[in-house]
């Protein structure tokens, strides 16, 4: 056989190397996807990140760029015949934000079947730490918003914990409490936002339009159906979520609520020989798009307020900003603790062997981290200018605030725990 010529060889070998340079770079991206992936799926460099956001927003706000901001933030898209025609803040609002709110039915769905809700006694504890959490903030703000117009929506502004900024301030500075706690903020959270939803269902439809809603119910229930039949092609549950999600959105009911119906839908258990179940595999794929992509794109379009002086100075005297600090960082502190004590006084529930009345007590200051479902209520019921934009700094002050007193109570448990 004759030799190749010397030429045709070393365009072989180049081609050879070449190819190979291809597939360890290609391995390299994939491996980096893999491990930033892995990172973003732990509260702490979501919430990081999520926060990044919100101070980039800040930022870009308060300088010259603020006008293109605003811009890029109000620019309207989309078919306005499917009811669909909505500023780039209504799309991160109204639908990245529905995968949060997916993995927030997950994980309540995957609590109540094989987590801490499923025992009774066990869920009574974060439930009515829960119930106290989202009924006295609207308490407090009612009471310190007294007569304040506007109040009658701006009370429900502080009823929300959010559970990455919640969670990533737990895992930075007392990660090594009792896994207790943790589990009765996360229980806690996912609970809280429930209940969020709903009120943002009920408060903020201003006309219901019944032939889509039946279309969305239809689309949930083919999906639940679906999942009890044991199907396995994902484009199709992924077809039925946009459709229930779209449908929802033309019935006049927001439209993230269909994101919370399609995790409570989802399997939850594993059946012989199954890996992984459903949920579990939704969650895990699902959660680094949610902390690495949605939720920051709408912390990003909520959190951009001017902070000049004129605008603090008005911040500082609006009853309305008083009433959503005070809920975040009173009432939640209260309502938490006051109705877990409520539960366990009537021996509805009981706390845990390894947690703490202090622990219970630095974890309810903790819950008034509010952000990204208050900024979304603040945003739903007062618009992106002028009162919306001041509750929205009042937001992320009481947040802050919160976040900093429950830091100090937190880290001397810690002290305490390894004393």
């Amino acid at each position: 056989m004759p030799e190749r010529p010397p030429v045709t060889a070393r365009l072989i070998d180049r081609a050879r190397r070449i190819r190979q340079r291809r597939h360890r770079a290609q391995r390299r991206t994939a491996d980096a996807a893999v491990t930033l992936a892995g990172y973003l799926r732990t509260e702490t460099i979501g919430g990081i990140v999520m926060l990044a956001a919100a101070l980039a927003a800040l930022i870009v706000a308060n300088t010259p760029a603020a006008g293109l901001y605003q811009h890029v933030r109000d620019a309207r898209f989309g078919p306005g015949a499917l009811h669909l025609s909505l500023t780039t803040g209504e799309w991160a609002s109204d639908g990245l934000l529905t995968l949060f709110f997916v993995i927030a039915g997950l994980e309540l769905k995957r609590e109540l079947v094989v987590g801490e809700l499923r025992n009774p006694r066990t869920a009574m504890l974060p439930v009515f730490g829960a119930l106290g959490g989202m009924v006295a903030p609207a308490l407090v703000a009612l009471l310190v918003g007294r007569g304040a117009d506007g109040i009658d929506h701006a009370w429900a502004v502080p009823v929300a914990t959010d559970i990455a900024f919640a969670l990533a301030v737990l895992a930075v500075t007392a990660r090594t409490l009792p896994a207790s706690v943790r589990v009765f903020l996360l229980t806690l959270a996912v609970v809280d936002d429930l209940g969020a939803i709903l009120l943002i269902a009920v408060l903020f439809t201003a006309h219901l339009a019944v032939l889509p809603l039946v279309g969305a119910a239809a689309s949930i229930g083919g999906y639940l159906l679906l999942q009890r039949l044991r199907f396995r092609g994902w484009p199709v549950y992924l077809v039925l979520g946009v459709l229930a999600w779209g449908l929802l959105h033309a019935s006049g009911i927001h439209a993230t609520l269909a994101g919370v119906a399609i995790g409570l839908a989802t399997r939850v258990r594993r059946d012989p020989g199954e890996p992984y179940a459903p949920a579990e595999h939704a969650e895990h794929r699902l959660q680094p798009l949610s902390a690495g992509l949605c939720v920051p794109i709408f912390a990003f379009f909520a959190a951009g307020v001017p902070l000049t002086a004129g605008a603090l100075s008005a911040l500082l005297t609006d009853r309305l900003a008083w009433a959503v600090v005070a809920g975040l960082v009173v009432g939640k502190a209260i309502g938490v603790f006051g109705g877990s004590l409520l539960a366990i006084g009537v021996r509805l529930a009981r706390l845990p062997a390894t947690m703490h009345w202090r622990d219970l007590a630095a974890v309810s200051v903790l819950a008034g981290c509010g952000f990204t479902v208050s900024l979304l209520i603040a945003e739903l019921a007062f618009g992106v200018g002028g009162e919306g934009e001041r509750l929205k700094t009042a937001v992320l002050a009481g947040s802050v605030i919160a976040a900093l007193l429950a830091t100090v109570l937190l880290r001397r448990r810690v002290r305490a725990h390894h004393a």
